[in-house]
This record gives structure tokens, C-alpha cells and sequence, in this order.
């Protein structure tokens, strides 16, 4: 008898169902577009990404949960091989990539891609990290593996729209990291199209509420990617199989809705994703760049503004930056996921820096009796802008009737209005360096920066297990 209920497909059918073609086209890119192939520019904006995340790992890693995380998984003994990026400590891979992944999503430093709607990076770089001894991989070997992953990811988060309730991270991101870790191991592209598919059944299905609550489960889900990213690859090679269709499954029905297929392939070999990303320097969500950024010029035209001559603001956003309108956060992951906070904490620290968002800005009565003045509103017209344009009009009316207001419709550090290589090698100082000091910061600066002609990455590896200053 034939199935009458909707929603559900006969398994006759299911199975009849080929491989689709962009698997095969882009594993085989993957395993035939080799680093020569790269021009300077895209090997330029690997390292520059590279090192990016670096920094953000570093810094996050100082937190105490994470000196305490480091402190638990080196209990478990066993072979020791990966850094934990800023910890003085190796690790077990899986760890590794587990605590790489964490650390460098704990301050909302970490780069992103806006067509993607996620971080592809930090889900990747934690398992390339941990996949294989770094003294054991050339620099040229890394960066294609790195790229071939970012890309892998962020073309999923592109062709499919993850459900409104799910939390990006740890989702198609686990995707990148198999795919980057398959092809630092060697994979031919029928390896990788079995990277694709186990790795698909492994992502994440996450909470978005995290983020606005400020439970911090949230900033495990990027480690948990770039682990289970291993997992899929361990699981590849160990002989176990995927779906046929493992994306489509997974991003057209169970995590999101309506995958292209055609988005996968748009293009490739030409058009780079980790070409089109973004670097923060807000350490804050993504979503409240926008009106900080046009804070942030509002504070360039017109000198320091305190929040007592505030009378009130109001922000008008698209729809993901208008949800994050919670005005007393517990702590500080909530506090980077609102945007009357982040306004406020700019005004009163003169820029959305890491301080800004920590446990003295939270209680500051200046600070929370302006966030509860600032109101935040959706405009349709810019929601439908997403994700080519991310746009703010932010109106601050002060105490002695002066009206300030200006917009804008791009972040500063989008692909169309970028931060200049030197902008984000100074973010990276501004966070390694508190970490190590400024000669080793450099250092490692150097040594990613040479990662195009690296015959091996021992120099690396024995940097990053450097511990932090005692001072930190």
C-alpha cells in the first residue's frame, strides 16, 4: 500500500536517487586546485585569516573557563601531540580542536562571512590544528586545506537557510573542518565527497536562545564542529558511510530549509569565500556592528559623548540586529548579544573593546540606565538588504536638545568596506601580545605570515604551545 501520510517519502524512492553532480565537481576541485594554483591575493587573505583566528583563540583562552576546561582534558593523558592555542599546553587532537574552537569564540572576536551567516574559520583552523603533527605538514599543504574547508562551510550556510531557532555555529561548519581535515591527510575526492556526507550527520542542532540568555554552552558549539569534524574524517577512513545526499538531508528538511545545490559549485575556483569575509573589531555580535559602527562616527564628528548627557537612542536595524534588544544582560555574552548594552558601553568606554563588555560594565549604573534608553526597531526595507547590505540608522537625542543621527549600510571590515591587512595584523597584536608579550606575538605574526613557503610547521606548533606570561 502506497503512503498517504505527507512529509513522508518511501524508502523505494529515497534510494533511487543518484549522487548529486556538485559533489563529485567539488571534490574534485578540492583535490585538483592545488596551493600553486592560488594567486597572491587569496594566499595573502589565508594568513590573514589564519592569524586572525590565532589572536582570537589566544585571547579567549585566557578566560577562566577555559584555563579550567585546558586544565580538566589534560587529565585524560594519552598522545599529546596538538596546541592548545595560549595555554602552554598540548593536547590530545580531539581536545585540541575541541578547546581551539571554544577559546576562539569567547570574546565575538573571530572573523565571519556575511553571505555564509556564520564563521567558517574558527570552525575549520581548530581541527587543521589537531588533524596531524604540525611538524609532519607544509605551509603550503595547510593553507589549501584551510581554504578548501572555509569553503566547503560557508557555501553550505550560503545555499541554505538555517532554521530561525537554530544557533549557526556548530552546524555546516562541521562540514569545513572534515573537509579541511580529509584533505591536510591526503584525501582523493572520493574521501572527501565521504568527509561531506558523515560529517553532514554530524553538525550541531543548537539553541539561538543561548546567545540572548548568555549561556555560555553557546561558545562550545564552534569546538564541538571542529572536533566532530575529525570524527567524520576518523570515521571516513575507518570505512563507515554517509547518506548520498548528506547536505541536502540535513540543510534542506532537518537543520535548514530549501538548499541550493547550484550555490555549491557557483562559480568555483573563481569566486572565493574566504574572500568575501569580515574581521570584527567590536568584540561584540555581528548583528549590533552596524550601530556601533555609526556610534563610532557619531564619536569622531562630535568628540566623547557621556552617557548622562543621553537623553535617549533610537535604533533602527534589520530584523536579527532589532531581536537582540535585551537591555540588562547577566553576563558577558549576553551583554555582546544586545544591542542597547553595546550602544551604551561604546559611549561610555569610547569603543566596544573586550573591557567594555566585562563584569565592571555590567553593573555600571551609567551604563544600564542608558541601555535602558536606547530602543531598538526592525525596518523591513533593510532586513530585505540582507546579506548583500547590513544596515543601522541610529538617532542619539541629548539632554540639551541636540540631535545626532547617521547611518550606514555596510560593517566596517565587510568585503566592500575592508579593514586594511595592517588593521588586522594590529588586532592580532593587540590580543596576542597580552598573552605572550610583543617579541613572541611578533613571532608568530612572522611565522603565519610565512606559511606560503613553510616546509613544515615545527617553528609554528612549538609557538603556539608557548605559555602565557605569568602576568596575564
Amino acid at each position: 500500500m502506497a503512503i498517504v501520510t505527507p512529509g513522508v517519502v518511501p524508502a523505494s524512492v529515497l534510494l533511487a536517487e543518484p549522487r548529486p553532480a556538485w559533489l563529485k565537481r567539488f571534490a574534485e576541485a578540492a583535490t585538483t586546485i592545488r596551493f600553486g594554483d592560488f594567486d597572491a591575493d587569496l594566499s595573502a587573505q589565508a594568513r590573514l585569516v589564519v592569524l586572525d583566528c590565532l589572536g582570537a583563540i589566544a585571547a579567549g583562552m585566557q578566560e577562566p573557563e577555559m584555563r579550567a576546561l585546558t586544565a580538566r582534558l589534560a587529565r585524560r593523558g594519552g598522545r599529546v601531540t596538538a596546541p592548545a592555542v595560549g595555554s602552554g599546553l598540548a593536547l590530545r587532537a580531539d581536545d585540541a580542536a575541541l578547546a581551539n574552537g571554544i577559546a576562539g569564540t569567547m570574546l565575538e572576536l573571530d572573523e565571519g562571512n556575511s553571505f555564509a551567516r556564520g564563521h567558517p574559520g574558527i570552525h575549520v583552523l581548530p581541527a587543521l590544528l589537531a588533524v596531524r603533527p604540525l611538524a609532519e605538514v607544509s605551509g603550503p599543504d595547510f593553507l589549501h586545506a584551510f581554504v578548501f574547508g572555509y569553503e566547503a562551510g560557508a557555501r553550505i550556510g550560503a545555499a541554505a537557510r538555517l532554521r530561525n531557532a537554530l544557533h549557526p555555529h556548530g552546524t555546516w561548519g562541521t562540514v569545513g573542518a572534515a573537509v579541511g581535515a580529509a584533505l591536510l591527510d591526503g584525501a582523493g575526492a572520493e574521501e572527501v565527497i565521504g568527509a561531506i556526507n558523515v560529517s553532514s550527520s554530524l553538525s550541531v542542532g543548537s539553541s539561538l536562545r543561548t546567545m540572548l540568555e548568555g549561556a555560555t554552552v553557546r561558545n562550545a558549539y564552534a569546538g564541538l564542529s571542529a572536533r566532530n569534524g575529525l570524527t567524520a574524517w576518523d570515521l571516513v577512513m575507518a570505512g563507515f558511510t554517509g547518506e548520498t545526499d548528506g547536505v541536502r538531508s540535513v540543510y534542506g528538511g532537518v537543520l535548514a530549509e530549501g538548499f541550493r545545490p547550484e550555490e555549491m559549485v557557483a562559480e568555483l575556483g573563481t569566486r572565493w569565500e574566504i574572500r568575501r569575509n569580515y574581521f570584527k573589531r567590536h568584540a561584540a555580535c555581528r548583528f549590533t556592528h552596524a550601530a556601533l559602527d555609526v556610534v563610532a562616527g557619531l564619536i569622531a564628528d562630535h568628540g566623547p559623548i557621556a552617557p548622562e548627557a543621553v537623553a535617549g537612542v533610537e535604533v533602527v536595524t534589520y530584523v536579527w540586529a532589532a531581536q537582540l534588544d535585551g537591555t540588562r544582560p547577566d553576563n558577558m555574552l549576553a551583554a555582546k548579544f544586545s544591542v542597547p548594552f553595546a550602544v551604551a558601553t561604546m559611549l561610555a568606554h569610547g569603543a566596544a573593546s573586550v573591557p567594555a563588555f566585562r563584569a565592571p560594565a555590567l553593573t555600571d549604573a551609567r551604563i544600564l540606565d542608558l541601555a535602558g534608553r536606547v530602543t531598538v526597531d526592525e525596518d523591513p526595507a533593510m532586513s530585505a538588504m540582507l546579506p548583500d547590505r547590513r544596515p543601522a540608522r541610529v538617532t542619539i537625542r541629548l539632554t540639551d536638545d541636540r540631535v545626532l543621527t547617521a547611518e550606514t549600510f555596510t560593517n566596517r571590515g565587510d568585503a566592500v568596506d575592508p579593514y586594511g591587512p595592517d588593521e588586522v595584523v594590529a588586532k592580532f597584536m593587540e590580543l596576542a601580545t597580552p598573552v605572550w608579550g610583543a617579541a613572541h606575538a611578533t613571532r608568530i605574526r612572522e611565522a603565519v605570515d610565512g606559511l606560503d613557503r613553510a616546509a613544515d610547521l615545527a617553528d609554528l606548533d612549538a609557538l603556539l604551545k608557548e605559555p602565557a606570561r605569568e602576568e596575564h
